[in-house]
């Protein structure tokens, strides 16, 4: 079954703010292949709400 597309998707601003990183701390997890997965609208990079939150569960089960 398909997810329904999020209210809003979020920017790489929106990002390092929810984690409290630096924004190039977004864009180098980018470059390395290591941060949440994002996609491209026209030049815009974007990220799923869902796809972060997978992440970050992902994160805290590495380091349980």
């Amino acid at each position: 079954m398909k997810r329904p597309l999020p209210e809003r998707y979020l920017t790489p601003v929106d990002l390092a703010d929810l984690l409290g990183v630096p924004i190039e701390t977004v864009y180098q997890w980018r470059r390395k292949d290591t941060g949440p997965r994002g996609f491209r609208v026209g030049r815009h990079l974007r990220y799923d709400p869902e796809d972060v939150r997978a992440w970050v569960a992902s994160l805290l089960e590495e380091a349980a």
